[in-house]
């Protein structure tokens, strides 16, 4: 009996040492498993911090990431002009060797040596909110920015009678948001409102400070302007900012982008007649939720469309407006 009991022994703690080695292994790269430690590890790189909008994304991403029972992290630079410091989180991002990544490109091209890293490593990136020019990312949950800024084009030339000169206070030239957005409206007014002239096309690095000093600049050079896009939310406060220093408040049209509450409160008073808003969390949820589908072999569109909706005074307040806003 005190052989057997020996020999149990041993057998038992081999099976011990198998198992403990089994477990010191590297994280699983496919969600699902019970175990905190094989968890797939998605960093996510955004735009910045300076406006809501990126912590309403953080709120969906962390709320798929609970879901898909999955790790993530969420940074960006201090300010959407910081390229080459959103350029340093995204290769230390790398370096800690994730499952897949989520990025919001800053520049469109700028990235993409690194984000070839990551696919030669067969490391899957998805956009979201800002893609790249490349087909390097398997998805981009985004809203579309053309289609969108389009819609507030529309907007605009209704609210000025289908005539009249008006400008744009954009965030930048080199993100795709940047440079959709300012092409969506751009186009449509070319396109369909030939009484309708655009005289500026300027741009603050989503700098609330730097976009109302321009658009000051713009109105004090264009006395007879009738409106003016802000083509993000930083943009928008900007320009009611400028209008306002300007004492020009109800005499030129403001349509602005996204929300946050400098920009609600002055859609409820009508010093802005209204914005585009996206669905941030949504965008924050689609791309988590895409980057699991991909760790776990299921297809995904490669554009994932998050939609828009235009709001006013009108509807501010609607459920279904009401949800996709932000303070």
């Amino acid at each position: 009996m005190k052989g057997t009991s020996v020999r149990t022994l041993v057998a038992l703690s081999a099976a011990m040492v198998l198992l403990v080695g089994a477990c010191g292994g590297q994280p699983a790269t496919t969600g699902g498993s019970a175990s905190p430690a094989a968890k797939p590890f998605i960093p996510m790189i955004s735009k910045g911090f300076q406006h809501q909008f990126w912590q309403a994304v953080r709120q969906g991403a962390e709320k798929a990431a609970a879901q898909y029972n999955v790790t993530i992290t969420f940074e960006g630079p201090e300010n959407e002009s910081q390229v080459d410091k959103q350029i340093e989180m995204l290769q230390a991002a790398i370096n800690k060797k994730p499952s897949a990544l989520a990025f919001a490109a800053l520049d469109s091209k700028a990235a993409i040596p690194l984000l070839q890293k990551l696919k030669d490593q067969n490391i899957p990136v998805i956009g979201f909110d800002s893609g790249v020019d490349s087909d390097i990312p398997v998805a981009t949950a985004a809203t579309d920015n053309i289609a969108a800024a389009a819609a507030a084009a529309d907007k605009m030339a209704t609210l000025i009678g289908g005539s009249g000169d008006v400008a744009i206070v954009a965030h930048d030239q080199t993100s795709r948001t940047g440079i959709d957005r300012v092409k969506g409206f751009t186009d449509q007014i070319k396109n369909k409102y030939p009484n309708i002239k655009l005289v500026a096309t300027q741009y603050g690095g989503g700098d609330q400070l730097k976009s109302t000093d321009i658009t000051k600049a713009i109105l004090q050079s264009n006395p007879n302007l009738k409106g003016i896009f802000g083509a993000n939310e930083g943009s928008a406060i900007g320009v009611l900012n400028g209008v306002k220093e300007s004492g020009k408040t109800g005499k030129v049209v403001v349509i602005g982008y996204d929300s946050g509450q400098q920009q609600m409160d002055a859609i409820r008073s009508g010093a802005e007649a209204g914005a585009i808003t996206q669905d941030p969390i949504g965008i924050g949820f689609k791309s988590v939720e895409a980057a699991w589908k991909v760790l776990n072999k299921q297809s995904v569109p490669k554009n994932i469309d998050t939609g828009f909706h235009w709001y006013d005074k009108t509807n501010i307040d609607a459920p279904d407006i009401a949800a996709l806003l932000y303070k």
